[in-house]
């Protein structure tokens, strides 16, 4: 309890502004005794002694140890245990052991590394007391025979420093200087050449002796084995082995294998392996297979322990001679260890209108994996109104980054995921309850951002077309709403007053019938406001459209319906079937498919006669007009919108069927007389064709003279319509459009006849270019027309449909 307690101090106190910048550094020999004093870390920290009782003074360190202990009444750091580098620290260049001073009143620490020296307190030990090395007698000078070199367990100059042979001998000498990968090793070297039987043995000591002061030795004896034939030794395939195995790795897992060659045959080939330092501690997790050289694990590895393990590992072949080679075994850490969060201060419940960066919580993380499954990374998982950050080494603090809002969310449950960068990453969470007070600081909020409500017009008055929908977050008055109208910008006039919102529930009410016609939308400006000291309020757009009835029939323009009596058109009587007598023009005020108009035949004196078109409202013929058809047609033209229901107009049209040419001169007045006044009808006739009949005569007897004064020119039998009357008559005639094509009119006249009759036939000639209108001789452009045959272009009807005597009466003959 007393060593959480003290981590949760120093974690609470780490992310404080009084901390130094640079820790205080002292060093200490190994093996001081308890009480020994390190330095007065009073006076080089600038406190007097007394401060450090009265502020409660005290050292923390994060794995809990007391290694030193402070003297509060003279400020010095004494050591509290005797210290053992190599139990500290084992073979590492440097021991350091860092910690904290704290203060409290005001809180302030200093933090303290101090370094751990090393002495001269371990001799170099070898691993066997008697080492037996057989060698060729072949061997050639030079030839270099490794040996298990000593171990000091001391660091820098207190480790080995030099290797010696005892008593020197003529045979070997003792090579302390090669290195592997950094890593000294002895070997013997040949100085003389070996003869077994002059001496079959050598014997001698090799002595290891370190860098102190006094220096320590260590001794081993050497037993050299002269052998002879053999002359090939072991060689691995390289000198030097790095493997990597998983700290998680099972027993019995092979780590990799080493291989070993020997040139020689039988006996002196085979070769055996075996490490070479079995008595190190690094060897108790690895066992060797003597025939296949595989490195296996006899037991799981910890890579917080030990991050890596040196072997020596020597092949021997069957006539005694060896080779080694240096094996290093690299343990990959595995994610095997959690994240901790470690909390040192929490704040609850908050004000809503607490200030942006107001610390909440503060506490730290750690993770024992090294690398990246030791690198840790902090979350808040769905949040936006809180933020960590980052305060000191691995220290957060949870912090405020948006205005809270009681309202809005009343409490937070904030959950803060420590995780680490291995793979898969281990996780650790933690939850924060935090808890807000509540401020009036919402305003009413509408549901939507505007409104659109629709209304049919003629609409009875006071009715309900929609409503508005506001909400106020906030409790008690300050959550109760009313609504009011405004004028949708500053400057307008006061809200229309065909328009009304309660003010409780907000229905908005249009209090007079509307006419689509005159006003498609109504745009007003609705306010909630709350009962808050000072209100707030909210406004939103209201759009109020029309929606269109069918309450307007078709109008007609065209024929006017205004004359009286009726217009009539004249329709010849050789017209065909889709001959255009008129066309019927109508408009509807209505809107969409209300004002979408159709035109219907609706009775006719011979309703088989005519047909109107449903779309564009020609009338036109559907058969050919004979001679067996009434003169006078009367028709009803039904023009009919697509509304619901559908809403009409009818129109009455007239049309005269003229048989003979004496019909076109009869005035406009006689053509809408009924058939009792046929008499008065027949005596306009009978002195119109008796005038023009005698006209005929003078214009037969001239055109004869004519012809026998120009017997040849009258050959080429050109008849043409010159006249500029009849120029201008046809100009306003294709301007009235009413009839598109070019019509010939052929005259027949019988001697002895009291009547002339004309017969009005379909278009035999297009319509002559302009330079053809010419009268007298003619081109080779020109055409021949029958004696007694006249051609016109058009004769285009007055405006109620009558061609005027005057357009016949320009017809010019040859």
């Amino acid at each position: 309890m007393e060593t959480a307690r003290q981590v949760l101090c120093l974690c609470a106190f780490l992310s404080l502004p009084h901390a130094r910048a640079e820790p205080i550094r002292y060093s200490v020999a190994e093996e001081s005794e308890s009480g020994s004093v390190v330095a007065n870390v009073a006076e080089d920290a600038g406190l007097a002694p007394a401060q450090l009782s009265a502020r409660r003074a005290r050292l923390l360190s994060e794995d809990g140890r007391q290694h030193f202990r402070l003297d509060p009444g003279s400020g010095r750091l004494v050591v509290a245990e005797r210290l053992d580098r190599e139990e500290l620290c084992g073979q590492s260049a440097t021991c350091t052991l860092p910690f904290e001073l704290l203060l409290a009143n005001p809180v302030q620490f200093f933090r303290v590394e101090v370094a751990v020296e090393d002495i001269n307190d371990h001799a170099p030990v070898f691993p066997e007391e008697r080492v037996t090395v057989k060698i060729p007698e072949t061997s050639n000078l030079g030839s270099r025979f490794p040996l298990q070199g000593a171990q000091d367990l001391d660091v820098g100059s207190n480790s080995i420093q030099a290797y010696s042979i005892s008593p020197e001998n003529e045979y070997f000498s003792v090579d302390f200087e090669s290195q592997i990968k950094g890593k000294k090793y002895i070997e013997l070297v040949l100085e003389k050449a070996l003869d077994r039987e002059e001496q079959a043995e050598v014997d001698f000591s090799l002595i290891a002796v370190d860098g102190g002061s006094p220096p320590r030795s260590g001794t081993t004896q050497i037993h050299i084995v002269v052998i002879d034939v053999n002359d090939n030794a072991p060689v691995f395939s390289q000198d030097f082995y790095v493997g990597q195995v998983l700290e998680n790795a099972p027993e019995g897992s092979v780590v990799f294998r080493v291989a070993a060659t020997d040139r020689d045959t039988g006996v002196n080939g085979d070769i055996s392996y075996r490490f070479s330092q079995a008595g190190d501690q690094s060897y108790s997790a690895f066992v060797i297979d003597p025939m296949s050289g595989e490195i296996k694990l006899t037991k799981p590895l910890d890579f917080e322990a030990a991050k890596k393990h040196e072997l020596s590992v020597q092949a021997t072949d069957g006539g005694g001679l060896s080779a080694i080679c240096r094996v290093l075994v690299e343990v990959v850490d595995v994610n095997d260890n959690a994240p901790e969060v470690i909390i040192s201060s929490f704040t609850s419940p908050l004000p809503e209108d607490t200030l942006l960066g107001t610390v909440v919580a503060l506490f730290t993380v750690r993770d024992r994996d090294a690398s990246a499954n030791g690198k840790i990374s902090c979350a808040l998982e769905d949040q936006l109104s809180f933020s960590l950050r980052p305060a000191y080494k691995n220290y957060f603090e949870l912090v405020t980054v948006s205005a809270l809002d009681r309202e809005e969310m009343a409490r937070y449950i904030l959950t803060v995921t420590a995780a680490d960068a291995g793979s898969p990453p281990l996780t650790t969470t933690q939850t924060f309850t935090v808890d807000i007070s509540d401020v009036n600081d919402n305003a009413p909020v509408f549901s939507q951002t505007s409104y659109t409500m629709y209304v049919r017009e003629n609409n009875v008055p006071t009715v309900l077309v929609g409503t508005v929908i506001a909400g106020d977050a906030d409790v008690g008055l300050n959550g109760k709403v009313t609504y009011s109208l405004v004028p949708a910008h500053p400057t307008d006039q006061p809200p229309c007053s065909c328009i009304s919102v309660n003010s409780e529930n907000g229905d908005v009410f249009v209090l007079r019938p509307l006419d689509y016609e005159q006003v498609k939308q109504i745009e007003v400006l609705v306010r909630a406001s709350d009962a808050g000291s000072p209100p707030l309020s909210a406004s939103v757009a209201v759009y109020i459209s029309v929606v269109d009835e069918n309450d307007n029939a078709p109008l007609v323009l065209y024929p006017s319906q205004d004359s009286s009596p009726a217009s009539s058109e004249l329709v010849p009587i050789s017209a065909e079937a889709g001959y255009l007598i008129t066309k019927v023009v109508a408009v509807d005020a209505d809107s969409g498919q209300n004002s979408w108009l159709s035109y219907h035949l609706l009775k006719a004196s011979d309703p088989g006669l005519f047909v109107v078109g449903a779309q564009i409202g020609e009338v036109r013929l559907r058969r050919s007009v004979t001679e067996r058809d009434t003169v006078k047609q009367k028709l009803v033209v039904l023009v009919r919108d697509n509304g619901q229901p559908p809403l009409s107009a009818t129109v009455a049209l007239s049309a005269l069927l003229l048989s003979d040419f004496s019909d076109v001169r009869l005035p406009h007045s006689s053509l809408s007389t009924e058939e009792n006044e046929g008499a008065s009808l027949t005596i306009y006739l009978i002195i119109s064709l008796v005038f023009v009949s005698l006209l005929f005569l003078v214009s037969t007897a001239a055109f004869v003279a004519r012809k026998v004064c120009k017997r040849k020119q009258l050959k080429d039998g050109h008849v043409l319509y010159g006249a500029s009357n009849l120029q201008s008559s046809l100009a306003d005639a294709a301007a009235a459009g009413t009839l598109p094509h070019a019509y010939c009119y052929e005259i027949n006249l019988t001697t002895g006849s009291g009547n002339s009759e004309f017969k009005f036939l379909k278009p035999i000639l297009p319509s002559l270019p302009p330079q053809l209108h010419t009268t007298g001789g003619g081109t080779n452009n020109e055409q021949d027309f029958p004696r007694g045959t006249l051609t016109v272009e058009d004769v285009a009807p007055d405006n109620h449909g009558m061609r005027s005597a005057e357009q016949f009466n320009s017809l010019s003959f040859n």
